[in-house]
C-alpha cells in the first residue's frame, strides 16, 4: 500500500530539499514560538518558495489567534493548517470559515478515552492527526514532537469521516510496526529524522521516506 508522509518542522533549505527529493507528500512548517523548530512567517515564506506545488505545505500552529493566523496565511502559500493545540470544534470551524484552507486537527492520545474526542473533530476538520500526549510529569514538553509513542493498536479498526495521520515517536526503525499495528495510511515525523530537536538530518529523512516506500 502507499503511505503518505509528512516531514514536520523543516527549518532549512537543505532539509526541505531532502524531503522534496526523497518524495515527501507534505512538509510541515512550525509556527509555535516556543518550539526549537519554529519559523517566522518571513522565514517560512523564503523556505516555501523552494517547495514545488506537488508537495503540500502545512502550517503547524498551537492555539493561534486570528491575527497570527492571518499573518502566516498572508506570508506563506499554504495547502493545510494543522491545529496542534487545545482548539475546540467551534474554533476549528471558525478558522476554516475565516481562512478558507483545509484544516487538520491533532488529537493527543495517552489511552483509549482520548480517541473519543476525534469523533467531534472528524465532523468539522478535513483531516485528523493522532499524536502521543505528553505526561504531566514531563519537563519541557512541547505540544508535539516529543519523541513519544502511544499504543498504536488503539487506532486499528477505527474509522472517522475524514482521512487521518499517525504521529508520535516515529522513525525509520519502527515505521513498519507502527503502520502494521495502527493501519495508518499517512504518517507524520519530526523528531525521528533529527539529530537533536530542530536539527534535521537529511540522511534520516531519506531513510524514513525509503522505509515508507518499502511498505
Amino acid at each position: 500500500m502507499t503511505i503518505e508522509v509528512k516531514i514536520c518542522g523543516i527549518k532549512t533549505a537543505q532539509a526541505a530539499a531532502a524531503a522534496v527529493n526523497g518524495g515527501a507528500d507534505y512538509i510541515g512548517l512550525n509556527f509555535y514560538p516556543h518550539s526549537p523548530r519554529a519559523l517566522s512567517p518571513k522565514q517560512a515564506h523564503a523556505l516555501a518558495a523552494q517547495i514545488p506545488a506537488r508537495v503540500k505545505k502545512v502550517a503547524l500552529v498551537v492555539d493561534a489567534d486570528d491575527a497570527t493566523l492571518g499573518e502566516i496565511c498572508a506570508a506563506v502559500p499554504l495547502d493545510l493548517l494543522q491545529l496542534h493545540g487545545n482548539e475546540s470544534p467551534e474554533r476549528v470551524a471558525r478558522i476554516k470559515a475565516l481562512f478558507g484552507l483545509p484544516v487538520m486537527k491533532t488529537v493527543k492520545v495517552a489511552d483509549a478515552g482520548d480517541i473519543n474526542a476525534a469523533q467531534a473533530y472528524g465532523l468539522i476538520a478535513d483531516r485528523l492527526l493522532f499524536d502521543a500526549k505528553a505526561p504531566s510529569s514531563m519537563k519541557g514538553a512541547l505540544p508535539g514532537g516529543n519523541a513519544l509513542v502511544f499504543d498504536w493498536t488503539l487506532l486499528a479498526g477505527r474509522s472517522w469521516p475524514v482521512p487521518w495521520m499517525l504521529a508520535g515517536g516515529l522513525h525509520a526503525g519502527n515505521l513498519a510496526a507502527a503502520v502494521h499495528a495502527s493501519h495508518a495510511r499517512a504518517v507524520d515525523v519530526a523528531s525521528g529524522v533529527e539529530d537533536k530537536p530542530g536539527v534535521k538530518n537529511p540522511a534520516k529523512i531519506q531513510a524514513f521516506l525509503d522505509a515508507a516506500r518499502a511498505l
